[in-house]
């Protein structure tokens, strides 16, 4: 039997991973407090004064900044502060929706972009709609004998925190996932609508600890399945609280 091994939400786009016991999904909707940031760059043709959904060229984000993949953080819920941990900077505690914060934001990534990637700007947040990669509000989730079977290709051992996927699965077969598009997973009481595959970038290629590019995770993904994607792309469609080891199964 399938289950839910893994929970994860991001809550700063790109710069971050928090992990959950549980989560309440609801339809139609992002993960609660999953990509409720993104971090626009100088060169962005989004605007924190209007904001509203982007794609992901206009913010910061791991395929152009590796540094950023060793973040980890933490959303207090409460009070919608956030910590994030690196380990090459101190512990940041801010708040995203203050304006009063985010110089201290700045200077905490500023060391770590590159020099010829334009620096991070501002925060942008759209109420209601976590900024996911999709122009839909999505769930992400992947299979983790699917990580196993390219860390096997690969002679290296991936950690999943490289796909910065909310569900993780254990149970199918290795690269099952591809056959659910447009199926529905039934994950405890909760139905996802599986839409498309997620087509990786250069983010993945970067450790999750380190910061560092150091696996040619897109070759591998190459050579083994013929194209660049790991895990799909699913919509709420029934809500509820799923927990882990709740069980999953296709079921349309």
């Amino acid at each position: 039997m399938a289950t839910l091994a893994h929970i994860w939400r991001h809550p700063i786009k790109a710069h971050g991973r928090e992990a959950l016991d549980y989560v309440a999904l609801a339809v139609g909707q992002t993960m609660p407090w999953d990509r409720a940031w993104a971090v626009a760059h100088a060169r962005a043709t989004v605007d924190a004064a209007h904001p509203v959904w982007g794609e992901c060229v206009n913010f910061s984000r791991g395929s152009k900044v590796p540094g950023i993949m060793a973040i980890d953080a933490r959303v207090a819920e409460e009070t919608g502060c956030v910590t994030l941990c690196h380990p090459n900077r101190p512990d940041l505690e801010f708040d995203p929706d203050l304006a009063a914060d985010l110089p201290r934001f700045l200077d905490w990534v500023a060391p770590l972009m590159p020099a010829e990637q334009p620096a991070s700007a501002q925060i942008i947040r759209v109420p209601g709609r976590g900024m996911t990669d999709t122009s839909f509000p999505s769930i992400s989730i992947a299979n983790l004998a699917s990580n196993v079977a390219l860390s096997d290709v690969m002679g290296v051992a991936l950690s999943p925190q490289r796909w910065r996927c909310n569900l993780w699965l254990d149970g199918p077969a290795a690269w099952d996932e591809a056959s659910w598009i447009g199926q529905r997973l039934r994950v405890g009481k909760v139905e996802l609508l599986v839409r498309e595959p997620i087509v990786r970038c250069k983010a993945t290629t970067a450790n999750p600890q380190t910061g560092a590019y150091d696996a040619d995770t897109l070759g591998a993904l190459r050579a083994t399945v013929g194209e660049q994607n790991f895990g799909v792309y699913a919509e709420v469609v029934q809500g509820g609280i799923i927990h882990l080891n709740d069980p999953v199964e296709v079921i349309a």
